[in-house]
């Protein structure tokens, strides 16, 4: 079963901060069989607080996701710092479905 990670940026509180590690993104997927579905598009909140970004990558099993998340390639190294310094986030791994059923 496929799996998602989620990478939720709650609260903005330094923006300068991510702009130290440009580029980072693209060599830190490398050697894992990831799909980047959503990229800090557009947001329009319909319930609760206001966010400002999510980021959502596919993996072909939660295996996958926590391999790709505890490789700390080093583009992420670089760029791990940089994150909690610059905003609140939540960082989690779902389970996906393939064909997802009404229950």
């Amino acid at each position: 079963m496929n799996a998602c990670v989620v990478i939720f940026r709650e609260r903005v509180t330094d923006p300068a901060e991510p702009a130290l590690c440009p580029g980072s993104a693209r060599p830190a997927r490398a050697g894992h069989e990831v799909t980047p579905r959503v990229g800090q598009g557009a947001i329009e909140s319909l319930e609760g607080a206001p966010f400002h970004g999510v980021l959502i990558h596919r993996f072909p099993s939660v295996a996958d996701a926590r391999a790709w998340y505890e490789s700390r390639s080093p583009a992420c190294q670089a760029a791990l710092p940089h994150r909690p310094a610059g905003a609140d986030y939540r960082v989690f791994v779902v389970e996906g479905a393939d064909d997802i059923q009404v229950r």
